[in-house]
């Protein structure tokens, strides 16, 4: 049973026609993609950056250094 109309996958695909969608906007698509996964490390990073201040601004001072590294 065919639900496509081919009968036969021995042709000339070029005369077939689309064999899955979105045919010719591959290239946006990774442009988008990059974009995306660029944008996504961006906002990542300024998480990150803004978690680890926030940790050295609690515990950065010389006295909970001191503490920390006797095992206090």
């Amino acid at each position: 049973m065919s639900t496509t109309g081919i009968e036969s996958w021995a042709v000339d695909l070029k005369d077939v026609g689309a064999l899955y969608p979105f045919q010719g906007l591959e290239g946006l698509f990774v442009i988008v993609g990059i974009a995306l996964w660029l944008g996504w490390h961006v906002l990542q990073m300024r998480a990150e950056k803004r978690e680890y201040e926030d940790i050295v601004r609690e515990h950065g001072d010389d006295a909970t250094i001191a503490r920390a590294l006797e095992g206090e």
